[in-house]
């Protein structure tokens, strides 16, 4: 039981020299401790056999004293997992197999010696990169958020206490002042990196004035962008930075109780959370009384069922308490009437994340980096066609030009650069002229897109933007509760026109209501999900409008992508008549023999699935 400063500070002692190899601050040459990610990217990717075989083959070998294996969070560089660091060195190895463990026994472990085949290899030189840090991915960022994934194990709370955890808990308790918390959550300019960014420090005041008792502090874990797993990823590589956060933030509005709403699809994020809070309440540090200062704060888990409506806040709230998870008119807000009726602070993950460094390190130090108007760094997820996948963190400020193409790799295959979709569905793209902007939550807005919780989908010359655009508009109108007129039929009807454009029967005068259309449900819609819906159809008309054109005037799809207005054509010089084509050919389409004839493709029959053209071993079928 952890009850005074004293009792924290010999933990970290204890564990600290483990923390200082893996920093590099110390060196070992007794031992090595071994790093095996097991986020969820990692796991799919078979990290737990990984795990299992590599403790078997330590328990059977004279390593046993010598060699520990230590599960933690995710590194960020997802296309390269399983992901193993080993220490000291911070030697870096990927995509690392079962059948790979023993060469790291006998050379790394038995002998020290590297095994050069498994270590990162960069895509434009070829050459072989040993520890992290080498790695221009990991060195061009700047961790604040992701401090601790990858670097301990989620599920041990000593190790977490060893990097500092808790302390920030620990000093805000023993000053006493739930106005001085505020006061340097305000100086540090921290704003909400869930969405729109309201200033956390607002949040925190209007619920710690609101009257009424109890008072509620929830965190939004439910994460639905496609292509985002930011907040997934903090909750799997270190929980208890959510839940020190929580509890600060409990003393400052003078709430007793708190709740995370978590998606039952992260079953991963789930466990360690229900580890982590177990732990904390053994240690003390949740419950009754913490750390002897008489403020007692308990934390539980909500499980969500998936819908995409309940991040946003008061549809969840209503959604934590058992109800259907439909919005609310706003005022009251949550801060005044959230969960049960009661004054509620809630925040998201990652904004919540940031509060232990901002008392460790003082708000002037978070002050410090990012823009004027937006402090601190970002947590961005990189998905779609772009070299590197993965997690990554900067600050304020820095452009998409320097994510995609220094920190993201650029693009796969040769591939020019198109767009880049920025805030999920509620978001918007952004072309090529754009590159330069910095990553703030003004800039983005300016440009007709906006932060969201920091997905970035990138998008090359092969995406057809009348269809990405018909994408994210079908998942919002699947995921609309139906509760307002304008978002249940308004996305619907849109979705209906974008249908009639990719399908060739679309007119200009249906492009213009389409967009009169759009800005009626942005006007009209009761929540976030209706009014933000219509911004990739708007910023897809702003910057591509010559692709809506050709779609309507040509019946042409300029990338190829939307089936209705494809045509395969068999190219006479180059077919060798091998009838590959047709035996994969489920429509019977195609026709021909094999006597030197080329095949023909019937347009009446084709379905235009494309398995003709992928199937054919000259490239002799093509789009027209």
């Amino acid at each position: 039981m952890i009850k005074t400063m004293q009792d924290l500070q010999e933990i970290r002692n204890s564990f600290l020299p483990d923390l200082e190899v893996r920093l590099g601050k110390k060196d070992s040459a007794q031992e090595y401790q071994v790093m095996v990610c097991t986020g969820t990217g990692c796991s799919s990717s078979g990290s737990h056999p990984l795990i299992k075989e590599l403790e078997e083959s330590i328990a059977s070998s004279d390593l046993n004293e010598r060699v520990r294996v230590f599960k933690t969070g995710c590194f960020g560089f997802c296309k390269l997992g399983p992901i193993v660091v080993v220490h000291p060195g911070n030697v870096f190895y990927c995509l690392v197999e079962q059948k790979d463990i023993a060469e790291l026994m006998e050379e790394h472990f038995d002998r020290g010696r590297i095994v050069e085949r498994l270590l990162y290899q960069e895509p434009a030189s070829g050459v072989r990169k040993k520890r992290l840090q080498d790695i221009h991915f990991f060195n061009a960022q700047q961790r604040v958020a992701l401090r601790n994934c990858g670097l301990i194990n989620p599920e041990n709370i000593k190790e977490y206490i060893a990097t500092g955890g808790y302390f920030a808990l620990a000093d805000v308790l023993a000053k006493g002042e739930p106005e001085w918390v505020i006061d340097a959550v305000k100086r540090s300019g921290l704003r909400g990196r869930g969405g729109g960014g309201f200033p956390t420090s607002k949040k925190w005041e209007a619920a710690a004035l609101a009257e009424g008792s109890p008072k509620y502090v929830v965190c939004n874990a439910d994460e639905g962008d496609p292509g985002a797993f930011m907040d997934r990823s903090i909750l799997e590589g270190d929980p208890h930075s959510v839940l020190e956060a929580m509890t600060i933030a409990g003393f400052a509005v003078g709430a007793d109780e708190g709740y995370i709403y978590v998606r039952a699809e992260y079953p991963i994020a789930v466990n360690r959370l229900e580890h982590a809070i177990r732990q904390s309440r053994e240690a003390g540090l949740l419950g009754k009384n913490i750390l002897g200062s008489g403020f007692s704060f308990d934390i539980d888990l909500r499980l969500g069922a998936g819908a995409f409506v309940c991040g946003e806040e008061t549809a969840l709230l209503r959604s934590a308490t058992g109800q259907r998870g439909e919005p609310m008119p706003r005022p009251p807000y949550p801060a005044q009437c959230g969960l049960w009726g009661q004054p509620t602070l809630l925040s998201n993950v990652e904004t919540f994340t940031n509060i232990p460094s901002i008392f460790r390190h003082g708000p002037a130090w978070y002050a410090a980096m990012g823009t004027e108007s937006s402090k601190g760094t970002k947590v961005f997820s990189l998905a779609g066609k772009i070299v590197n996948t993965g997690l990554i963190e900067v600050p304020m400020g820095t452009t998409l030009r320097q994510i995609i193409f220094d920190i993201g790799g650029g693009i796969p295959n040769g591939k020019k650069f198109k767009a880049v979709q920025t805030g999920g569905p509620s978001g918007g793209v952004i072309p090529e002229k754009h590159l330069d902007t910095p990553i703030d939550y003004e800039s983005l807005k300016a440009i007709g897109s906006m932060m969201g919780s920091g997905g970035l989908i990138v998008l090359d010359e092969d995406d057809c933007m009348v269809d990405i655009a018909k994408f994210y508009l079908q998942f919002s109108q699947d995921e609309s509760c139906g509760k307002c007129t304008p978002c249940r039929v308004g996305t619907k009807r849109m979705l209906e026109m974008l249908e009639r454009i990719t399908g060739g029967k679309g007119t200009l005068e249906e492009l213009d209501e389409l967009q009169d259309l759009a800005r009626e449900v942005m006007d009209a819609s009761l929540c976030g999900l209706g009014q933000t819906a219509p911004n990739p159809v708007l910023s897809t008309i702003k910057y591509f409008r010559d692709e809506y054109e050709a779609h309507i005037l040509h019946k042409n799809c300029p990338a190829g992508v939307c089936r209705a207005l494809l045509d395969y054509t068999v190219d006479e010089e180059k077919c060798i008549s091998c009838g590959l084509c047709a035996r994969a050919c489920v429509a019977e389409a195609i026709s021909g023999d094999k006597k030197g004839q080329p095949y023909f493709i019937d347009r009446q029959k084709c379905l235009k699935c494309g398995v003709c053209q992928a199937k054919c071993p000259k490239e002799a079928i093509y789009v027209s």
